[in-house]
């Protein structure tokens, strides 16, 4: 038998947002939603089927299947389904559309998008669209948005020619099936010293709720731009010049140019960019000091970690991943956490949870909304000051009694846990593997943080799962 191999080294973070908010977890087959916001009308019947985005690898070559499933309580599915191109990032916009995000660099191919058609098949649809490398994502009222920091114009660069760094991001209509570049030739969207500190930021998820956008401002240290302004003026102190790199070096995703500082020097800070509609301009700025930085993190991937509840308060978790960092300036001295922004609001409470407190000082990899105010955790097996740490835990978080409670039920030999949720009834699903079984959608019931095995995908890994209404 083909088993799974890791999920959670791979891709972003949320692909759908809860809407049936129910008290408790039940069997009932009513009809789910992959996204909305609170003010959502009810659910109403309609035909439709669960679509899961599967991987199948064998003798080192790999097949991408989109196949199709009556419930994910119980029964089986396997290849073929719709063969296609794979995704960088699977992502479920309501119960209309699936969409593949894929980066576009040299060859790697193009985002598409699929339906279900009145026969309850799957099918790609007309456009496809070439979209830039992106860190992080987030699924608005009105569509999707990928998003990045990099180089901005030419025409912006200072008296050494260095380029400030910029928020890139691609926006698409997945109603008119288009897609939009931002235009960052005035400079109004850079990310050069937004927080006042002098770094420069990438944003981590796009959360919608009350008429806002929430993103996770993630600050990212000195860029050559930042670093020559004012001759090295934002240092925060003659100590942290040590951590300005000399020369170029590192490779990938790791490089870096000379006359930087990478990694923040606020690591014991966090920040949320507040826009108020998708032209991502003049955001708000809300701070605390309560948490380190408002994302999850692997390699150059930020998870979103910003998220709205039921009754519109937006809960900002801090994996503290800045525990991380090689040097003692940059290493965060608080433990992983979550802070508030209260519904309606555009700045922090005092509200406040020790996550390490109640995880025998362990951190998490990322998290979702569970229903109600529950919160499902991906949690890491050992802290993240020792070495060989792996994310094989669930946990529940309770944000009105701010208590955390580990899953039950799930396999004694679990490998990984999958980077799609999904919420139902009151529940909230997500993929398992292990090393004795092919993949499997759990069933999680917040309220008791229970875990029940549904139904089981023969391929070597669930990228994505959703509900999809049939098109006519």
């Amino acid at each position: 038998m083909k088993l799974s191999n890791s999920i959670f080294l791979r891709g972003l973070g949320l692909l759908t947002v809860p809407a049936l908010l129910l008290a408790s977890c039940s069997d009932d087959n009513s009809e789910p939603n992959n996204g909305g916001n609170e003010n959502d009308a009810p659910a109403v019947e309609a035909a439709g089927k669960f679509v899961i985005a599967t991987s199948q690898t064998a003798s080192g070559n790999t097949t991408y299947a989109l196949l199709t499933a009556e419930s994910l309580d119980e029964g089986r599915i396997a290849p073929p389904g719709l063969l296609n191109e794979g995704a960088t990032q699977w992502v479920y916009f309501g119960n209309d559309y699936l969409y593949a995000l894929t980066y576009n660099q040299g060859n790697d191919g193009a985002t598409r998008s699929y339906l279900l058609n009145s026969d309850g098949n799957v099918e790609e649809r007309d456009m496809r669209y070439s979209v830039s490398r992106f860190s992080s994502y987030g699924v608005l009222d009105n569509g999707i948005i990928t998003m990045s920091t990099g180089d901005g114009p030419t025409t912006l660069a200072d008296s050494h020619g260095y380029l400030p760094q910029t928020l890139l991001f691609t926006f698409i209509d997945v109603n008119n099936e288009t897609s939009r570049p931002n235009d960052t030739s005035t400079g109004s969207y850079s990310m050069e010293n937004l927080l006042g500190n002098g770094e420069y930021v990438t944003l981590s998820g796009a959360e919608p709720s009350n008429g806002h956008i929430f993103c996770g401002a993630i600050p990212m240290g000195l860029s050559q731009y930042g670093y020559s302004d004012g001759n090295g003026k934002w240092l925060r102190g003659p100590e942290y010049q040590r951590l300005v790199h000399t020369s170029d070096g590192g490779s990938g995703g790791g490089s870096y140019k000379a006359n930087t500082l990478v990694g923040t020097q606020y690591p014991d800070d966090c920040w949320v960019a507040i826009y108020s509609d998708e032209t991502m301009t003049n955001p708000v700025i809300a701070h605390t000091d309560k948490i380190s930085t408002p994302c999850g993190r692997f390699r150059s991937q930020y998870y979103q970690t910003v998220w709205a509840a039921e009754n519109g308060d937006i809960y900002v978790f801090s994996s503290s991943y800045a525990k991380t960092m090689t040097d003692p300036l940059q290493q965060t001295k608080l433990p992983a956490g979550v802070a508030r922004i209260p519904a309606g609001k555009t700045e922090f409470d005092n509200y406040y949870v020790n996550i390490e407190a109640q995880a025998n000082g362990r951190s998490f990899m990322r998290c979702w909304p569970a229903t109600g105010n529950y919160f499902l955790m991906v949690m890491y097996d050992r802290p993240l000051t020792e070495s060989g740490f792996a994310a094989t835990d669930l946990a529940i978080f309770d944000a009105n009694s701010g208590t955390l409670t580990y899953v039950d039920g799930l396999p004694a030999d679990v490998t990984s846990i999958g980077k799609t949720v999904y919420t139902q009834n009151g529940c909230v699903y997500i993929p398992i593997n292990c090393d004795s079984d092919y993949p499997a959608i759990y069933r999680i019931d917040p309220t008791t943080a229970k875990a029940t095995k549904g139904l089981t995908i023969e391929a070597t890994e669930v990228t994505g799962f959703g509900f999809m209404k049939s098109k006519n």
